[in-house]
This record gives structure tokens, C-alpha cells and sequence, in this order.
């Protein structure tokens, strides 16, 4: 007979069991979900529909290329204060305060100052937006890397690439949603860390593609086949997948694995073509500096990624040789060589999108991991400058950003951010917002929990540079 003693207490195992139930089908549901490249809907109308990252690793000098300070000319030889001087790595090998070796004159009919190493760009000053207040956490490459790409200093969570990929999928079902393009003559720190997609299923994961010889290895098959045996092939292996995934229900890597390869298949046509540049003009070719050995490299990938944009492809990340913009010593040679490989081709790759009717619907992202400190390391004729997180430069440009513009900026001295500032959060949340989606309703339920790029950090939209 149920009593009211024995009736409160068993209650609890009710309640227990109840709760179990619930946990048990969240992971049964999130076991079961399906992770694909279909598109799908933003959180609200998005200012753009890809991005394009050219990805500057080591650090560019945000007061020899952005960020003019005439004060360190008044102050120059100083020694550094106490603040700036803990941030410097090397003690024994600091200087003091060092003015750009550079002149700086404003472009444009908005005005925007850059430095004289930087023409090509100046010619589409208005179409760009400087942002000279961001700045991040922490001051060595693959820690800071890390956090621009992921969010936190953390080698295994997504980047923002499979982030994008995972929230919209890809408008074109023939080619990866998230291309890569790094550089021939040597991969970026942290390698294939900078475009992993983590805990994400794999299929989110950025797409390496070479920009010399075959850009995807094993693409095609070493023995050529008719039409018709390799459609027979391809619906027998899908037979098989299909008869797999049935007898394994709910593996989120298996389904992930499958898609790839289902992919792969796919690009055999369409990638040979997005990826082949020997049909554009000549003229094209000049403009994005394919006739210079110092342009050509950086060049090629500027072409190839307008190529796959315009094919639907979501996002295309271009990296640079190494660390090219570590100019702990030799300032002058090491600047001059890493713009004269990369102004050209970034200005054209404006231009183009812009002649296109493109521009207003890419994002062009320009920027490193951090910036450089304003005094000299190194002292003597080999002068250099150190690692500087604390205030530093990016453009952006195209995809809703208000062209012509300069947001945020730095102490006295190219220090510090002090006005307007941007954390790394709110740059990926602007990103994200401008790809129309929330980067508070961006989640991945994982373990339990909501994960987001932005994490739990206060992140906000950088509204103020949206047109």
C-alpha cells in the first residue's frame, strides 16, 4: 500500500530517473545530429557571404606601415617606461623609443595616412577601414596565434574558418567551404593548428590547397576510367557507406569521413577549374604582379582565392612565408621585403573584387597575430623591433565594413590601445555579425556545455565600422 512515508521516499528516484532520461536523450539527440556542408540559414541578413583572411604571421609594424607617431621622433633614444619595458622580452638586447624609418602621407579622399611602403594600397585607401586599436593577451607567435584563431590559448579548439563553415555550410556543394593557401616556400607557425577544426566534426575543417603543381594531391586517379565505370564505382561505394552508417548510428566522425570523400569526388571537376588561372587575361595577371618573381607567389593565391569566392567557396585564408613580419633585427630589409611581396597583389585583389561587383559581398580581412613594440631591439646597424600585443593595426575592407575609415587608436607613442579598443573576441564577433550570424547563438554542444569562438569573454560587434 502506498503510504505518504513511502510515497517522499522514492520520490527522488523518480526525479533521478527523470533527470537521467533527459541526459540521455540530449546525447542521443546530439549523437544523432547530422554535420554537413548543406547551406544554412544566418541568424539575421548578413552584410557578406565570404571572407577572404590574408594572414600576415610574425607580426607586421603597426608604426612603420598604420599608425603614425611623430612623437617618437620628439622622444627618440628615450629609454622605455616601466610599463612598456615589462613587456619587453629581451631586456639586455632593448633600446629606446625608435621613430618609423619611413614617411607617411595620406591617400585617398578620406584621408587615411599610411606609410610610403605601402603604395599599392594607398590607391584603395577608400576602400578600406584601419583599425589601429586591436590588441590580444599575450606576446609569444603560437600562443597568440592561437587566440586569433580560436579564441582562446588553447591547440585544440576550431578556428574561426570552421566556426563559419559549421554556422553557414557552403553555397557550393562542389567545393570545400574553407579553403587554405599557404605559401610554398614555408608553412605558418603552428602549421595546420591555424585552420584545425578542434572538437567540430572534421568536415568543418580547413581544406590545404598548393598553389604550384597539383593544388590537390591525389585528386585524380593515377588510371584513367570511362564515364561509366566510375559512376558505377561511386554509387557502389555509397551502397556501402550507407550500409555502414546504418550499422553505426549516430558517429559524428564517420558521417564526417564520409562527406569528405563524397566531396573529394566531387571537386575532380569543379576544383581543376576554380583553381586553374591560365585563362585570365594577361592584363589580370599584370595587375596582380604574375610577371614579378617578388609578386608572383602571393599573386597566384590573391587570384586563386577570388576565383573560389566566386564560385561560392565560404572562406579562403592566405598565409605568407613563415614568419616574414618577425623583424626582431634587420627592420628596413625584412619590412621592405614583406610588403613588396604582398601590397601588390592585396590592392589588386580589391580592385578586382570591386570591378566584380564582389567586394560588397567579400570581406577582406589584412592582419597578424599581434604588432611590434616602438623601441629598438637589437641596437646598432641590424635594428629591429620586439613583439608588441598590446596595441596594434588590421584593415578590413568589402562585406559591409564602411570603407575609408580609421576606428580606434594607440597612446602617444604606438604603444598601447586606448580608444575604441578591439579585443580578438570582438573582431571575430564582427566577423561573424557581418556574415550575418550572432556569435552568442553560434554554439557547439560539447561535454555539456554551449561552446562559442567568443567563449565566455565579453565580446561585442564593432558597430562603428559597419556601413
Amino acid at each position: 500500500m502506498l503510504t505518504r512515508r513511502s510515497f517522499f521516499s522514492r520520490v527522488s528516484d523518480g526525479l533521478m530517473g527523470a533527470a537521467l532520461a533527459g541526459l540521455l536523450a540530449e546525447d542521443l539527440g546530439a549523437s544523432e545530429a547530422m554535420y554537413d556542408l548543406t547551406p544554412k540559414r544566418p541568424h539575421h541578413a548578413p552584410r557578406a557571404k565570404a571572407v577572404i583572411q590574408l594572414f600576415m604571421n610574425g607580426g607586421p609594424s603597426q608604426v612603420d606601415l598604420f599608425d603614425h607617431k611623430p612623437a617618437l621622433e620628439k622622444y627618440a633614444g628615450q629609454p622605455p617606461s616601466r610599463d612598456l619595458a615589462a613587456e619587453v622580452r629581451a631586456v639586455t638586447d632593448t633600446g629606446g623609443l625608435m621613430p618609423s624609418p619611413y614617411k607617411f602621407s595620406r591617400h585617398g579622399r578620406s584621408g587615411i595616412e599610411l606609410s610610403e611602403l605601402l603604395p599599392h594600397l594607398a590607391g584603395v585607401a577608400d576602400d578600406i577601414c584601419v583599425i589601429r586599436s586591436m590588441y590580444t593577451t599575450h606576446l609569444a607567435h603560437e600562443a597568440a596565434l592561437y587566440i586569433m584563431h580560436g579564441g582562446r590559448i588553447v591547440p585544440t579548439r576550431p578556428t574561426l574558418g570552421s566556426w563559419i563553415s559549421y554556422g553557414l555550410g557552403s553555397v557550393n556543394q562542389n567545393l570545400p567551404a574553407y579553403v587554405v593557401l599557404d605559401d610554398p616556400r614555408g608553412p605558418p607557425t603552428n602549421f595546420i593548428q591555424n585552420w584545425q577544426s578542434g572538437w567540430l566534426p572534421s568536415v568543418y575543417q580547413g581544406t590545404r590547397v598548393r598553389s604550384e603543381g597539383s593544388p590537390i594531391l591525389n585528386l585524380r586517379s593515377k588510371q584513367e576510367c570511362p564515364g561509366s565505370v566510375v559512376e558505377l564505382s561511386r554509387g557502389l561505394l555509397k551502397r556501402m557507406d550507407t550500409r555502414h552508417q546504418e550499422q553505426h548510428p549516430g558517429s559524428a566522425e564517420l558521417q564526417a569521413r564520409i562527406a569528405n570523400y563524397e566531396l573529394a569526388a566531387r571537386m575532380q571537376m569543379e576544383a581543376t577549374d576554380a583553381l586553374d588561372i591560365s585563362g585570365e587575361s594577361a592584363a589580370m595577371m599584370a595587375a596582380y604582379g604574375l610577371n614579378d618573381e617578388n609578386t608572383a607567389s602571393y599573386g597566384r593565391r590573391c587570384l586563386m582565392a577570388r576565383r573560389l569566392v566566386e564560385r561560392g567557396v565560404r572562406l579562403v585564408q592566405i598565409y605568407i612565408e613563415g614568419q616574414i613580419w618577425d623583424n626582431h633585427n634587420n627592420l628596413r630589409p625584412g619590412l621592405e621585403y614583406a610588403c613588396g611581396k604582398t601590397d601588390k597583389p592585396a590592392a589588386a585583389l580589391i580592385r578586382d573584387l570591386k570591378n566584380r561587383g564582389l567586394l560588397d559581398s567579400t570581406l577582406v580581412v589584412w592582419g597578424g597575430e599581434f604588432g611590434r613594440l616602438p623601441i629598438a631591439q637589437a641596437p646598432g646597424a641590424n635594428v629591429g623591433r620586439d613583439h608588441g600585443p598590446s596595441g596594434f593595426s588590421i584593415w578590413m575592407a568589402g562585406g559591409g565594413i564602411r570603407g575609408g575609415t580609421v576606428h580606434g587608436a594607440t597612446d602617444e607613442i604606438g604603444y598601447r590601445a586606448v580608444e575604441n579598443k578591439v579585443s580578438v573576441h570582438d573582431f571575430h564577433a564582427t566577423v561573424l555579425h557581418l556574415l550575418g550570424m550572432n556569435h552568442r547563438n553560434l554554439v557547439f554542444q560539447r561535454d555539456g556545455r554551449n561552446e562559442r569562438i567568443t567563449d565566455e569573454f565579453p565580446a561585442q560587434v564593432v558597430t562603428e565600422i559597419v556601413a
